[in-house]
């Protein structure tokens, strides 16, 4: 099958990974006519730790924001941090970059904005937990791989994944 590649997914967390997401994505869309989806994911858990805190603290303070207010803020400041992080380390190739932020469950936000956005290939980190953490927390690199339908590209750091070195 020799199938073109158009549209990228990045999957950005603003770790140490997320400039290496975006060095391979850019990689990737060398062609002038490629698009790179920028996506960053609010997750769920972090929401509903701020909906439980503002259940049990309702009034604190002079001025106490809706949750739906702190999503809306950390929505904007998200974007703002996408906006720098092109700007700074991918000048170049900003142009060919659509930034988004979702909230959600992180999997199944990358999952539905490649199947929504029609992508051909999913550039995501694997931070290397280690197989424990995996069966306890489950890892989203790894639910992306196995529900994903598009290629999907696992970005390591190559310093902390030498071969014959374990993690």
């Amino acid at each position: 099958m020799n199938r073109k590649i158009n549209k990228i997914l990045a999957c950005v967390d603003f770790s140490e990974y997320s400039t290496m997401v975006l060095s391979y994505a850019a990689e990737l869309a060398s062609a002038p006519d490629m698009q790179i989806v920028v996506l960053n994911v609010i997750n769920q858990r972090d929401i509903s730790g701020i909906k439980m805190a503002a259940g049990y603290f309702p009034s604190v303070g002079p001025v106490m924001l809706g949750v739906e207010d702190h999503v809306d803020n950390w929505k904007k400041d998200r974007m703002i941090q996408l906006k720098q992080l092109a700007k700074e380390h991918f000048f170049e190739d900003k142009s060919k970059m659509q930034l988004m932020v979702d909230t959600g469950i992180p999997y199944d936000c990358i999952l539905k904005t490649a199947d929504a956005e029609d992508v051909d290939v999913i550039v995501i980190a694997n931070k290397g937990r280690g197989n424990l953490s995996r069966v306890l927390f489950g890892s989203t690199a790894e639910k992306v791989f196995r529900h994903a339908k598009v290629p999907v590209v696992c970005v390591r750091d190559p310093e902390k994944f030498k071969q014959g070195r374990k993690p």
